[in-house]
């Protein structure tokens, strides 16, 4: 195992293209570290540095304390699993997990490949499909045969280019549970590339999130959800993703669209002198009130007239059509854009209990809380609500876990 640091790391191209814009990243021992972003946001590109597919243009890559800028991708030390999975569709299964250990470069003798491919066998539940070739495989046991060529190589770390992007959907999460499953009980460094969000909240100890060749930031799942430091970060992570509204300032009233807020100290101090700002809140900040048994103190009140709901079994999604102002569209446009929209019309989306009666064309009373509002500068996109003290806590939180997870993981294996 092995800790992974990059600092200032650029990659440009000969056409003059930079891809990766100056990344500092520290990925700690045995650590799950998800990069995630949109396409062409320079994730995949920093996978390949990393594991020496790409040549870094500046700044440093050490690898458990050693630079290996200049290294060969072989003396690296890496395992790297592929979208495509990389298998060889002559050999069996067997042989595809043995292969890394086949190589000119490799001194396993016979007796200790048979040993690790079966044992990495046993781990993926592949014993009765050792002797099928490729073709035969599902996709989901295709990916699990690649992922046990990389453990039998006993690498320092791993790599996973979108591995489950070829997979349907029920099959992607049963993978996600399976590669977190592997990841814990080898407890070994391992750095993901996807641009599914829900891939990086279920699977990551910490989430870095890229916006064209820039880190935007790097955080716990939980961090990037309730305390995202910018307009991308809070419209990248979430499912649905969180809603932005132009919110004017008049006297102590913060108008939105739909809803009039007071100003709270909190809000109060995180506006400042600006009159107009954006507002973000999640989805499932609201609540119907015919569904709350009692409702919560300090909360808001609002009548909604909504065009359409989508009961799920387990929520139920409602939607409320509305205008942007026009000062704040174009940089929710921009943001859009980035976060690879279809610039569709604006709604309010809110996540609300299944057992909901709102339908399509009611109008209703909703509770939510103004400590759920997240209020951002309009040109800049900074999260002006912000806490800093939460944030940190949250990380804090989120490294004990950790911990725990891997000393549990630990005493399992030597069990």
């Amino acid at each position: 195992m092995a800790s992974i640091t990059l600092q200032n790391v650029v990659k440009t191209y000969d056409d003059g293209f930079t891809a990766v814009k100056g990344v500092d990243l520290d990925i700690a021992d045995g650590e799950f570290v998800i990069l995630v972003g949109p396409s062409g946001c320079g994730k995949s590109t920093l996978l390949r540095m990393i594991v020496g597919l790409e040549d870094i243009t500046s700044g440093e890559l050490e690898i458990d304390g050693r630079v290996v800028n200049d290294m060969t991708p072989k003396d690296r030390n890496l395992a790297m699993v592929f979208q495509n999975y990389a298998l060889y569709p002559h050999l069996t299964v067997y042989e595809n997990i043995a292969f890394p250990m086949r190589l000119k470069s490799s001194d396993v003798d016979a007796k200790e490949i048979d040993e690790r491919v079966r044992r990495a066998s046993k781990l993926l539940e592949l014993d009765e499909h050792l002797d099928r070739k490729p073709a035969n495989l599902s996709g989901g046991q295709r990916q699990r045969v690649a992922m046990g060529r990389a453990i039998v190589r006993q690498a320092d770390a791993f790599l996973f280019d979108e591995p489950l992007s070829n997979l349907d959907a029920k099959l992607r999460g049963q993978m996600r549970t399976e590669i977190a499953r592997l990841q814990r009980s080898l407890g070994i460094t391992t750095v993901y590339v996807t641009h599914d969000q829900t891939e990086a909240m279920t699977l990551g100890d910490r989430v870095a999130v890229l916006r064209r060749g820039e880190l935007q930031q790097v955080a716990s799942p939980r961090g990037l959800y309730d305390q995202p430091v910018n307009l991308f970060v809070a419209g990248f992570i979430g499912s649905p993703p969180m809603n932005f509204l132009h919110g004017t300032v008049e006297g102590d009233v913060l108008k939105l669209p739909m809803i009039d807020v007071p100003l709270d100290d909190r809000l109060r101090t995180a506006i400042g002198e600006r009159k107009l700002v954006i507002v973000g809140v999640r989805p499932d900040a609201f609540a119907d009130v015919e569904t709350l048994e009692t409702e919560p103190e300090g909360g808001i009140r609002v009548e909604l007239e909504f065009e359409m709901t989508e009961w799920l079994g387990e929520v139920l999604y409602a939607y409320v059509p509305f205008e942007v102002e026009g000062s704040v569209r174009e940089k929710l446009a921009e943001l859009d854009r980035d976060l690879d929209g279809e610039s569709m019309r604006t709604e309010l989306v809110v996540a609300l209990d299944s057992m909901s009666p709102i339908r399509g064309g009611d109008t209703a009373t909703l509770w939510f809380s103004p400590d759920k509002l997240h209020v951002f500068d309009p040109e800049t996109g900074v999260n002006l609500t912000r806490d800093e003290a939460k944030a940190e806590q949250l990380e804090e939180d989120a490294r004990t876990q950790r911990k725990r997870a891997l000393e549990r993981a630990k005493a399992a294996a030597a069990a």
